[in-house]
């Protein structure tokens, strides 16, 4: 049932009456989001809303301001299904920025029955691509992320066998998995280690046990202990009488954080990855705290931070101190959400809008998305190295330091 306040609204417009429909008033939209406001990745989640606030601020398309909605999840799928529900009850336009893979699991299909669409979600997963229900993706997959970062240490004398993961034990760790198995598999002499792989993928429940079967540790969501998960890489080190010289990590950053601070403590010199979701600067904090200063490479889905794209600078000015690689990433699917709302003919509604992003290209500010095929408007995936504090884009030369 929508609730009563949004059923009965009646706004003026013009000389009569005009009840909301779709989410859609005679002076505003409203949009919805679910994303961890509370929990163990609020940053996350706190990072994607400033930017689409930011976006959004000062913004009138089709004659109406956006008003986007968001609730908190707390990174936990029980949570999300809730909270979706409570959006979709009150008939919201569009679900857009939501943060993580195992939550859009769960709304998803929540999201496709009410035939809501989903827009712009915080996750490179598979799950999204195309999806179920009516998706737009702004974000490279980490099937992308992976390959940047697999494909570089490889050229740079990484052999297969000495690459590794560790990974949040759900469908978002899985996801990277995934994409960790897309890169070897056409590499030569990868077929055992693939085998393990799909051995991993193939376990199904709650937190089903993987460690200790291949070159993959895990951890539990929503919880920081890195000791198993090490332990199954150094099971495999010994197994396969090799040691992991990249470790393609695909967590939270404060799992991730302190996993890089256990293997340091550990005595390993393991270069570590991170994708794009960990999330630059928190992750950062995470590890100064542990006294981790180099030898950390992490995937970024934006462009670079210092570019004199006009996106960029629009997206400093909107953002001000809070600009950073996840609100400047919500900041860009604002920005894309804006724009097919602003192309669409006569007055909005989510079919409409649904069909002015099929097939189209958007540019913003310098940066260019596609719909040509797919539903992800971006495929740009760069590498930055994180060292004192900061993190700067990767050369060739980077890479070979490195190992």
């Amino acid at each position: 049932m929508k609730q009563p306040l949004l059923v009965c609204a009646m706004l003026v417009w013009g000389a009569g009456l005009a009840v909301a429909d779709e989410g859609v008033f005679a002076n505003q939209i409203i949009v919805g989001g679910v994303m961890d406001l509370e929990g163990q990745s609020r940053g996350l989640g706190q990072g994607m809303k400033t930017g689409i606030e930011a976006a959004f601020r000062g913004v009138s398309v089709k004659g109406r301001r956006l008003n986007f909605k968001v609730l908190n999840d707390s990174y936990t799928p029980s949570l999300t299904g809730q909270q979706t529900q409570r959006l979709i009850d009150e008939d919201v336009f569009a679900v857009i920025g939501n943060v993580g893979t195992p939550t859009a699991q769960v709304s998803l299909p929540l999201l496709a029955k009410a035939r809501i669409p989903a827009v712009g979600f915080f996750t490179g997963a598979g799950l999204l691509r195309p999806g179920v229900g009516d998706v737009i993706n702004f974000r490279a997959s980490y099937v992308q992320e992976a390959a940047a970062v697999i494909d570089a240490a490889i050229t740079a004398g990484v052999r297969p066998q000495e690459i590794c993961a560790y990974v949040q034990n759900d469908a978002y760790g899985m996801a990277g998995v995934s994409g960790i198995k897309a890169a070897l598999q056409s590499r030569p002499n990868t077929r055992d280690i693939v085998a393990r792989i799909d051995q991993i993928l193939a376990l199904d429940g709650d937190n089903p046990e993987r460690n200790y079967l291949g070159p993959v540790g895990v951890y539990q969501r929503n919880t920081l202990s890195s000791r198993d998960g090490y332990d199954s890489l150094k099971a495999w080190e010994n197994e396969i009488g090799t040691r992991c010289k990249l470790v393609v990590t695909v967590g939270t950053y404060a799992a991730i954080g302190r996993f890089a601070g256990y293997a340091r403590y550990q005595g390993e010199d393991w270069v570590i990855s991170a994708v794009s979701f960990t999330g630059a600067e928190n992750l950062s904090d995470i590890l100064t705290e542990f006294g981790v200063t180099d030898r950390v490479v992490m995937t970024q889905v934006v462009p670079e931070l210092d570019s004199n794209l006009a996106i960029v600078k629009q997206a400093m000015n909107a953002l001000g101190d809070d600009f950073n690689f996840v609100t400047f990433e919500g900041y860009l699917v604002g920005r894309m959400f804006i724009e097919i709302l602003r192309v669409l003919p006569g007055e909005p509604n989510r079919r409409s809008f649904l069909s002015a992003a099929r097939n189209a290209r958007f540019d913003l500010g310098g940066l260019v998305l596609e719909f040509i095929g797919d539903n992800q408007g971006s495929d740009l995936v760069t590498t930055t190295y994180y060292s004192n504090k900061e993190y700067r884009p990767m050369t060739t030369s980077d890479w070979l330091t490195l190992f």
